[in-house]
């Protein structure tokens, strides 16, 4: 401003310009708008008739899916059976005997099962007999051939490598559950361990980390870590807890204070959990001899005991990890043979005792890996007999909690080395799971850097999607 112009001149000038580039700004972002939104139309409009009748079908399947939900009882708890490594899909629940020796080895044989017109692998002949409880999906599809980020991806339904570490599905159910679950076992139970792939937590905090119960149910007894401790009887555990009640002067007199309260809780539950009806779960040796039996004299047999115990005591979310792991890239077919009967064994016992104590309905079972195997066997140096890592297309087993039984979804083509036919992705999968277990998959989710986040990602984040399950509700 020059020493002759007036103040209130000069507050007009600087008003008249704000404004003027005002009606520029607006004017500019109205051209932007109308730019964007033809733009948007011009994409809409690029849209292939495949891609619009693929967008069509997305949606019905959706609808389609909410509308069978809604009449169906909310899923009370869910058992996972995660194959770490990736299971062989040719090999089992999606054979090829056709294919050849290069192709199929001498697993070339495939069997019928309960409900006529569906076959399965040979190495599965109990499971062939309960079809009728359970379905498959032949098409589970991500193109990811890594371990860590294929987990990921079939874990959370996220795309991996974002600012955000997102949680596991078991997480998931748990953070949902919350107000929901008051009993003294933790929530969100793995047997035996980890697998330390990725956070299952995520961002949610170790408040929704899975429990690893560690130990061996298949051992005369199941030392399940902070619970069983080795070593020391009920009768020892008692005599420590009396020793520790004579001595423990600390807050003598405060009887009444809310935090002595607090704590007196806590101790309880503790002392339930390692003395009381917490640590009876894990005493499969309250079981018919029989029954354990039928579920296999293994491992994975008696997890998959526990598992059903842990439903039955209304924990919301447990995963049986299978020891051993199914990462053959050599010694593949040795390896089949050892680990199939068991999986099978314990898997259709399973299932059928959760169906004949009537929990079948209100308990959801999945079973998978986070991807397949090759479908053309590796014979040559130094593998021998391998299969190696492949998203491209596998199969996936549900059961239970909204799903019908004996049905196939999908396809693969004639060698298992791509869909042909109704392609399923993660988050369709985990979508409808959530569907199941009435949890939006579109509800955001509290995380440190106050982004916005929500159960699942959706398409314009990146994941693809052909749509719930709806064939299978």
């Amino acid at each position: 401003m020059n020493a002759e112009q007036n103040p209130t001149d000069q507050n007009l000038v600087t008003r008249r310009e704000s404004m003027r580039r005002g009606v520029l700004g607006t004017a500019g972002a109205i051209a932007a708008g109308s730019l964007g939104a033809d733009a948007f139309a011009a994409a809409e409009v690029k849209k292939t008739p495949e891609q619009i009748a693929a967008a069509k079908e997305k949606t019905a399947r959706d609808d389609a899916a909410r509308a069978k939900a809604a009449k169906k009882g909310k899923v009370k708890s869910v058992i996972q059976i995660f194959l770490w490594g990736g299971m062989s899909h040719n090999d089992t629940w999606d054979p090829k005997p056709r294919t050849g020796y290069e192709y199929m080895g001498d697993l070339d044989r495939s069997i019928g099962t309960k409900v006529d017109g569906i076959q399965i692998g040979g190495l599965f002949p109990l499971l062939a007999k309960q079809m009728d409880k359970f379905s498959l999906i032949r098409s589970m599809t991500h193109g990811n051939n890594g371990h860590e980020t294929a987990a990921y991806l079939m874990q959370t339904g996220h795309q991996p490598g974002g600012r955000l570490s997102f949680p596991s599905v078991g997480s998931i159910f748990t953070y949902f559950r919350k107000d929901e679950y008051k009993g003294l076992l933790p929530p969100n139970i793995v047997m035996l361990q980890a697998a330390g792939r990725f956070s299952e937590e995520g961002f949610l905090g170790p408040a929704y980390k899975p429990f690893a119960t560690g130990g061996d149910p298949s051992a005369d007894r199941f030392e399940v870590q902070g619970i069983v401790n080795r070593g020391i009887d009920d009768r020892r555990q008692r005599a420590r807890r009396e020793l520790v009640d004579k001595v423990n002067l600390m807050g003598y007199g405060l009887a009444d204070a809310p935090e002595m309260i607090q704590a007196e809780e806590a101790r309880q539950n503790a002392y339930g959990l390692i003395l009381g009806k917490g640590k009876e779960v894990f005493d499969l040796s309250n079981e018919p001899a029989a029954l354990r039996d039928r579920y296999g004299r293994n491992t994975f047999g008696q997890e998959c005991l526990a598992a059903r115990r842990l439903v039955e005591a209304g924990v919301p979310y447990v995963t049986i990890s299978f020891p051993g792991g199914w990462d053959t890239h050599g010694n593949h077919f040795a390896t089949m043979k050892r680990q199939c009967p068991q999986l099978d064994q314990g898997l259709a016992t399973l299932l059928a005792d959760l169906s004949d104590r009537g929990l079948l309905d209100s308990t959801l079972v999945w079973c998978t890996g986070e991807f397949g195997r090759t479908p053309k066997v590796s014979w040559e140096p130094p593998w021998n007999g391998g299969r190696h890592h492949f998203g491209s297309v596998f199969s996936v087993l549900v059961a239970g909690g909204g799903f019908k039984g004996g049905n196939v979804l999908g396809a693969s083509d004639d060698r298992g080395e791509q869909p042909a036919e109704r392609p399923v992705y993660p988050g369709d999968l985990l979508g409808t799971f959530y569907l199941l277990g009435g949890i939006d998959q579109n509800a955001p989710l509290p995380n440190p850097l106050g982004i916005d986040a929500h159960v699942l990602d959706t398409e314009a984040e990146g994941m693809k999607s052909a749509g719930m399950l709806a064939e299978l509700l």
